[in-house]
């Protein structure tokens, strides 16, 4: 395995200058390269000037500080990557750029120096090709900023010796990064399962079930999420995310998991690409983003009488107990009577097809999400058909309101909005798992650390939201909207199936 001292980066931009930091501060040489002189001279200056400010707040020491400066070498010529043992690439995402640059610096480096590509959407195969010897060839793929980023991604291409891998991942925790290791496949672990939160967050707001902050709210506030679909779309700015979206799709041959939404497609033509331009899914003047105000809690109905219907025991069951707290006394009728709210709890159906199916007064149904659970403070979720009455639909956002718990209104919808969502992101891990892209573990290890994603990861997420509870999510908004993007993985399925947790491993592997 190839005993990594010397790096080299090519590409004194943010992401090569993240690379060159946390490598030099790690105690490694670094030959920092570009074809702009002002680019590097400009990383140089901008990675005393972090070390400084490390150094103050006592990070570092002064020593490290001063040392680390030293390591950075600038380099005027390509040439100068012949003493290196390793040589990372963070140049633009263009994948003739890319070969053209690995085939000059064939002829530059060591035979057993390794090549690899901090791309996050291009095949290292396809990299690897334009190399006389394909099989030093990798991915290392970082996420920005670098040094707060602790994950990296090493990637093997078809032809990649495993041993380089390897040694990538030794250097990477050499660095302090944490590496997962993943097969060379579109978007490999954390671009590919990060499409759920997107995509799904998208196809919901398209169907115009809730606005964007309300989305982003429900899987913030009652989903646990950091941020929800369209902050980070904000964050990461469309330019980017949206291409993204349209190169996955397109390189799994239009798989419908991954369908682009036309929401993110017109925004990106007219440049509302989000933080960077001042406007996108929120405004931000000044820099601070501007959220509209959450809608007035109506007043709560004096002797309101409740029917909750027992067609799914777990909602029933966590419905039931919340309405108690309430102080509401349910009505033990198996019909609802001609005066009383009806409360139905769906797991991935539209209140639509609850009425329709049980023949209840729509006029008066609405629908709870008891998935996430109801705790007090946590933000719950209620659906209305396009029958409900606007006086039960009061009457239901006041009752649910009553102990000063936010509560999200939304249009019918098969899964709401955190369930569609969440069932989403679990499946399209799952998936990536039943391709053996990556190991289990190293799937929850990738985007809990590059997404921060709640609960360990989406696998870890799927079984403490119980595996059965998603399948069966998936099955009824596929059986609602006869929409493929919804089918099962057979990872989740078979897991489910055999009481397995979603992260467990075949003992028997084919032959």
């Amino acid at each position: 395995m190839k005993d990594i001292k010397k790096i080299g980066v090519v590409g004194a931009g943010a992401m090569g200058r993240g690379i060159a930091q946390i490598a030099a501060q790690a105690g490694f040489d670094v030959l920092l390269f570009d074809l702009n002189a002002d680019a590097i001279a400009s990383a140089r200056a901008n990675l005393n000037q972090m070390w400084e400010k490390l150094a103050a707040k006592g990070k570092i020491t002064p020593e490290l500080a001063t040392q680390s400066l030293k390591r950075v070498q600038p380099c005027s010529d390509l040439q100068a990557m012949a003493d290196a043992d390793l040589v990372v690439e963070a140049v633009v995402e263009r994948l003739d750029v890319k070969c053209d640059l690995f085939r000059q610096l064939e002829d530059i480096v060591a035979p057993d120096c390794i090549l690899a590509s901090n791309t996050s959407s291009l095949p290292i195969t396809a990299i690897a090709q334009a190399c006389e010897y394909p099989a030093r060839v990798a991915g290392f793929h970082f996420f920005n900023p670098v040094p707060l980023m602790k994950v990296v991604e090493v990637i093997d291409g078809l032809r990649t010796d495993a041993q380089v891998g390897d040694a990538l991942m030794v250097f990477a925790r050499a660095m302090g990064h944490t590496p997962v290791r993943a097969k060379d496949m579109p978007g490999f672990i954390v671009n590919h399962a990060g499409r759920g939160m997107n995509i799904e967050g998208l196809k919901a707001a398209q169907e115009a079930v809730a606005p964007f902050y309300q989305i982003d709210a429900i899987m913030r506030e009652q989903a646990g999420f950091r941020m929800g679909p369209f902050e980070l779309l904000d964050l990461t700015g469309l330019d980017v995310s949206h291409a993204v979206m349209e190169s996955i799709y397109q390189q799994f041959y239009d798989e419908p998991r991954f369908r682009p939404s036309p929401i993110t497609a017109v925004r990106s033509a007219g440049k509302l690409l989000g933080r960077k331009t001042g406007q996108g899914f929120y405004s931000y003047p000044e820099g601070q983003k501007q959220v509209p105000q959450e809608p007035v809690v109506p007043a709560l109905r004096q002797g309101l009488k409740v029917w909750l219907a027992p067609y799914h025991s777990v909602g029933h069951k966590r419905a039931a107990a919340l309405l108690k707290s309430l102080g509401i006394t349910l009505i033990a009728a198996e019909a609802p009577p001609a005066d009383a709210l009806i409360i139905v709890t769906p797991y991935g159906e539209d209140t639509a097809t609850i009425i329709s199916s049980h023949q209840l007064d729509g006029d008066r149904t609405v629908a709870l999400d008891t998935f996430f659970g109801l705790e007090q403070g946590k933000r719950r979720v209620l659906m209305c058909s396009i029958s409900t009455l606007p006086e039960w639909r009061d009457a239901a956002h006041a009752l649910l309101a009553s102990d000063n718990t936010p509560v999200s209104v939304i249009e019918d919808s098969a899964g709401f909005v955190g369930q569609r969502i969440v069932a989403t992101i679990v499946n399209v891990a799952s998936d990536i798992a039943q391709q053996t892209i990556a190991t289990p573990a190293d799937i929850d290890l990738a985007v809990s650390l590059g997404l921060g994603y709640p609960k360990g990861g989406p696998l870890s997420m799927g079984d403490a939201l119980g595996g059965a509870h998603v399948l069966e999510i998936l099955r009824s908004m596929y059986r609602v909207t006869g929409d493929m993007r919804y089918r099962a993985s057979p990872w989740l399925q078979r897991r489910v199936q055999l009481g397995l947790s979603l992260r467990a491993e075949a003992p028997c592997k084919a032959m």
